[in-house]
């Protein structure tokens, strides 16, 4: 997570953004590859090994993310253990899809960035006239086309590969990006995506993650030891779990400070 994949994904987003912008008829061009005029459709949604494959790259996605999940969740319960796994890893993992799958896409521009999906389109036999990736004017009302979801998730696997040793981490960068751009032209096979939906998902979710990668590791005004994020996870969630015991007949006390915290019972 250095400066030149900034530079990269910026540069990226620039030339990609202005081409489609001055020429958005090339979106209709890429997308027309995978419609079949006699039929009238895009004929591989209805393909049982492209509809499990769809779901298969979202199962992997979140097997990424679930020990973290599961982590969270056995700290809050039981706040006197230490975190299963990484604080630091928790946070950034947890924090990135949330932001890149979860409210920049569904919550955020999928619901108000009113941009037809392919198969809403008239060039592909849909009600609604085709908007540029810049236009938010559509006739789409929820559930749009720009950005994609599926896609920001894919390419969001580039959150756990940024954290392989350093040995792998190409390969598993490489191996990230492969999985989002097959994930991504599978959506548009499907026609639920424009080339410019899943392009600039991706570029945002890489911004993301560059921007929270900073946060949490990079940069000395922001980072916490994984000591630090235990700390706080036990002071959040020790209210809750102190009441439980007291109602239980055995109060554990207040909340213990930093030092206390590292030596507390597990059972």
């Amino acid at each position: 997570m250095n400066r030149t994949g900034l530079y990269i994904a910026l540069t990226l987003f620039t030339v990609i953004g202005l081409t489609f912008g001055f020429y958005p008829e090339l979106d209709l061009k890429l997308a027309a590859l995978f419609y079949d005029p006699a039929s009238q459709s895009f004929p591989i949604k209805t393909h049982e090994v492209a509809m499990f494959a769809r779901d298969a790259a979202m199962w992997i996605c979140w097997a990424f993310v679930l020990p973290s999940i599961v982590a969270l969740i056995t700290k809050l319960i039981w706040p006197n253990r230490k975190l299963l796994i990484s604080g630091n890893t928790i946070a950034f993992l947890l924090i990135t899809i949330t932001l890149a799958a979860g409210i920049l896409t569904n919550l955020t521009f999928k619901s108000h960035w009113s941009r037809p999906r392919p198969v809403m389109v008239s060039e592909f036999s849909g009600p609604w006239q085709f908007k540029a990736w810049w236009d938010p004017t559509g006739e789409c009302g929820r559930n749009c086309s720009f950005f994609s979801g599926e896609s920001a998730t894919a390419f969001w696997t580039l959150a756990p590969a940024a954290l392989t040793p350093p040995a792998w981490r190409p390969i598993a960068y490489a191996g990230a990006l492969a999985f989002g751009a097959l994930t991504s032209v599978l959506r548009m096979a499907f026609g639920g995506h424009f080339f410019t939906d899943v392009t600039i998902a991706g570029l945002v979710t890489f911004l993301v993650i560059w921007l929270v990668h900073g946060w949490i590791f990079r940069w000395p005004a922001t980072r916490k030891t994984d000591a630090e994020v235990d700390a706080t996870l036990t002071r959040f969630a020790w209210p809750g779990y102190r009441w439980r015991r007291k109602w239980r007949g055995r109060d554990v006390g207040p909340v213990p400070n930093a030092t206390e915290t590292t030596r507390l019972d597990v059972r």
